[in-house]
């Protein structure tokens, strides 16, 4: 039996004697996690006056400082922890640090006896173990002899939420995962050791500010495979950047690899116990740069149903043909991390009338804007020059009614030179820093192979068209930015993604095919409902936990319910009833009747659209 197996088995009070005894095999103790069915803890040691704000910092950032307890000043043990070593002595190693910077490593804080008596220890839980977990899980371990190595550990840049003086960068784990086995691995992690087990980031590290993985700045580096994917966890080594940046004349922690073994039962999840509302689903959701989000089970099984709902077919189009599972929930989960969304929508169908626009298009853009504008990103709409006014009324007049919350900005996009998309979509700063990072088009109308504008009578109505097209084609060249095309003909900018199915299942498909592609293309029997399915979408993966623990990467409190500001954003009946009201005193028209009244697509608001959008909110807003 190895030294590191003997350990494992071996009771708390033993290896707390041998590491007395400065035994050297047990200096490193990053394989221990869980020796014996007990849980190992981190050790802080702060001044006493330092101690209630880093409580809160603790606290607050919880995912990568989980706190197990804290002594009284001078003392060595927390109550909230019963039987505890004593921190002087049982730890392998602490790291001493002055002013912020780390000035030495000790075996012991016996020569510390004097200034210990001012000081507060806190105890961070170290029990689980990636390499364990995902050990439990199937996947052979990269360090089969057990040799205890450190596994690689990096900063990151993103922000710890600041607590008075302490003010630092996140620090993860990662490990490589094969690409087939990403979904059951994070499952089988997260059902051994619970939410402490559930990733911060899966996929490009410098998505984390993370240039070099073969550079930890903790442990040792871990190899990426071919077929591999990189795995990040928040790491308690979290609290070493927080010791350094407060700056303290003095402090103490554990190691790196080492901790106390405490007498607290491990808190392994029994096999089989994840409910729905836990159970993480991962989703890809960029290819370049590579990124992959998660959210729970029961999250995702919501926005299929609203994906089911919206498809229906009242125009009998055969729009069934063009769907794609998932492409509701993997847009939703884009746009759920973007930071700026740039949406698009325009149909000039009526080409004798003016406006040439109609009422489907609009209300679904303004709706998903108004929801992205509660959740704080940057939301902007581009539209072409003749339609400019038209659109500032509506937003103008949407504001004054209570649809949106404050004005959003209108731009133009008359293409010309060979570098205006870009110059548009990234400023001056260029492709590394694109000033959106996510297109919606909603009942824009597509480019044909041809070059041509096609509404479904397959007239030609280009000269009502800027090239906006344009934008979603220089986004893909861009990484960064993703997309998303909503249409219910094929017609539509984006649904270029199905455009071979268009041609062989819609009416005229052959000649009016969108011919430019979004990454994902969300197909609704009328466009504005997918509009609102994608603001409802949001608003599930908002109120999800799993799926919010993501999003922060686990720092920073969740959000309480009450603090759901942005439920209100949510479409609603009455407000898309004064949508349309606005629409009505514009002179927009139905798309399939040319009508000016309360109807879209040729069928009516009241009997047709308001039942679909309760439909949509009584799933969203459902509990469970």
């Amino acid at each position: 039996m190895s030294f590191t197996l003997c350990l494992k088995s071996c009771p708390p009070s033993v290896i707390r004697s041998w590491i007395r005894q400065k035994k050297p095999n047990i200096r490193n103790m990053s394989s221990m996690a869980g020796a014996a069915g007990r849980r190992p803890a981190g050790v802080v040691l702060l001044h006493k006056s330092l101690a209630p704000d880093f409580e809160k910092f603790c606290q607050t950032n919880s995912g990568p400082l989980p706190l197990l307890g804290r002594s009284e000043p001078g003392g060595w043990a927390s109550p909230a922890l019963g039987a505890v070593p004593d921190a002087r002595t049982d730890c392998p190693q602490f790291r001493r640090y002055e002013f912020g910077a780390c000035t030495g490593s000790l075996t012991s804080l016996e020569g510390h006896l004097e200034q210990l008596k001012d000081m507060v220890t806190f105890f961070l839980d170290c029990s689980f173990s990636v390499e364990g977990a995902l050990e439990k899980g199937g996947l052979p371990r990269r360090d089969p002899a057990g040799r205890g190595h450190l596994g690689a550990a990096y900063k990151t840049a993103v922000p710890c939420v600041t607590v008075a003086g302490f003010s630092c960068p996140l620090v993860v784990t990662m490990r490589p995962v094969p690409k087939d086995e990403l979904e059951r691995l994070v499952q089988a992690s997260c059902s051994t050791g619970g939410v402490q087990a559930q990733p911060v980031h899966i996929g490009d590290p410098e998505l984390l500010g993370i240039k070099d993985l073969s550079k930890p700045d903790y442990g040792d580096p871990e190899v990426c495979r071919p077929g591999d994917v990189p795995v990040f966890w928040p790491s308690p080594l979290t609290s070493l950047e927080a010791i350094s940046s407060c700056k303290t004349p003095l402090a103490f922690t554990s190691a790196p690899g080492c901790a106390v073994m405490t007498d607290l039962r491990d808190k392994e999840a029994p096999a089989g116990c994840l409910t729905p509302d836990r159970i993480p689903e991962v989703h890809c959701i960029s290819q370049d740069p590579l990124h992959y989000s998660i959210t729970s089970a029961s999250a995702a099984g919501k926005i299929r149903e609203l994906e089911t709902i919206i498809a229906i077919d009242p125009g009998s189009r055969g729009i069934g043909h063009l769907l794609c599972k998932d492409e509701l929930l993997r847009a939703s989960l884009s746009l759920s991390h973007a930071r700026s969304v740039l949406i698009t929508t325009g149909f000039p169908t009526h080409f004798n009338h003016e406006p040439p626009e109609e009422t489907d298009g609009p209300p679904g853009a303004l709706a998903l804007a108004a929801f992205l504008q509660a959740l704080g990103k940057g939301v902007s709409m581009v539209v072409d020059r003749r339609a400019l006014r038209l659109f500032e009324k509506l937003v103008e007049e949407a504001v004054e009614q209570g649809v949106m919350k404050t004005r959003i900005p209108i731009l133009t996009y008359p293409g010309g030179s060979a570098g205006a998309a870009q110059a548009l979509l990234c400023g001056d700063e260029g492709p590394r820093s694109p000033r959106f990072d996510h297109l919606v088009a909603i009942e824009r109308t597509g480019r044909a192979a041809d070059g041509n504008h096609y509404n479904a009578r397959k007239m030609n109505i280009k000269h009502l068209v800027d090239p906006i097209d344009d934008l979603f084609l220089e986004a893909q060249k861009i990484p960064g930015i993703s997309s998303t095309g909503v249409g219910d003909g094929g017609n539509e900018l984006g649904m270029g993604k199905v455009k071979e199915a268009v041609k062989r299942h819609i009416r005229n498909g052959d000649v009016i095919a969108c011919d430019v592609e979004a990454d994902f293309a969300v197909i609704a029997g009328v466009s504005n409902w997918g509009g609102y399915a994608l603001a409802c979408a949001l608003h599930i993966l908002n109120s999800c936990e799993v799926h919010g623990r993501y999003l922060r990467r686990a720092t920073g409190p969740s959000r309480a319910p009450g603090e759901q500001s942005w439920t209100q954003a949510l479409p609603s009946v009455d407000k898309e009833e004064k949508m349309m009201g606005i629409l009505v005193r514009h002179k927009v028209r139905s798309g399939v009747t040319g009508n000016m009244g309360m109807e879209v697509d040729g069928l009516p608001f009241h009997s047709t659209h308001a039942q679909m959008i309760q439909k949509l909110l009584d799933i969203t807003t459902a509990r469970g």
